[in-house]
């Protein structure tokens, strides 16, 4: 079912079966294949493909030519820049080792998920199985090995962690002024990150290896 307000260019590609948000749009020769769903108020960039079953939340961008393949889970508000490649499989072969083309039952999808929010670099690579956390960011052309960290920062090849993410978007400092670490030290006698634009505090949990957001101090009421 595409919903009536939804904006497909003549040029898309949509197979059977294919399910379309409000107010979503769909680009220049974007193809969507048969049994995804994709929310609403999203954008799918020229060129990007959708592969069956591929499961997209609402307010996400899809940006040119990138290729989300089958076993994806995109979640609300994520970005995936151009050029950006989820892969699915862990071992791929094109075929088995008695020389037979392989078929749908000779290899098994490994998922990935990425949670509300986060963000994927032009170009960068999200290898089958990962899943990339909440609000965090991949940085472009990166290619990532290992599952990423709510609001965590990775680059390079392999993806490392590089520091800290605010909510908004913009890099988390240390009580210093200066970009957080990777690794926030333990025993360190101001733990909080701060946002220089919104204002948002954050506090590193080590035992989820992620950050976690602080409530704001009320308006007339003392911090």
């Amino acid at each position: 079912m595409i919903d009536p307000s939804a904006r497909i260019h003549p040029t898309a590609d949509l197979e059977a079966d294919v399910r379309i948000g409000s107010g979503t749009s769909v680009w220049h020769r974007a193809q969507v294949r048969t049994g995804a769903v994709i929310g609403s108020d999203c954008v799918i960039g020229r060129d990007a493909f959708i592969d069956e079953g591929v499961e997209i939340g609402s307010r996400v961008k899809i940006q040119n030519a990138a290729l989300v393949y089958h076993g994806v889970t995109v979640e609300d508000g994520v970005f995936i820049g151009p050029g950006a490649i989820l892969t699915n499989d862990r071992y791929p072969r094109a075929i088995t080792a008695t020389g037979d083309l392989a078929r749908a039952d000779d290899w098994t999808v490994s998922p990935i998920v990425l949670r509300h929010g986060s963000s994927i670099g032009a170009g960068a690579v999200v290898v089958a199985g990962r899943e990339v956390g909440a609000f965090a960011t991949v940085g472009a052309g990166a290619v990532v090995t290992h599952d990423v960290p709510s609001h965590a920062l990775v680059a390079g090849n392999p993806a490392r962690r590089l520091g800290w993410m605010c909510a908004c978007g913009v890099r988390l400092l240390d009580d210093e002024g200066n970009p957080a670490a990777a690794s926030p030290p333990h025993y360190a006698r101001h733990p909080e990150m701060h946002c220089p634009s919104c204002g948002r505090t954050y506090l590193y949990v080590p035992d989820a290896d992620a950050l976690e957001e602080l409530p704001r101090p009320q308006q007339g009421v003392p911090a």
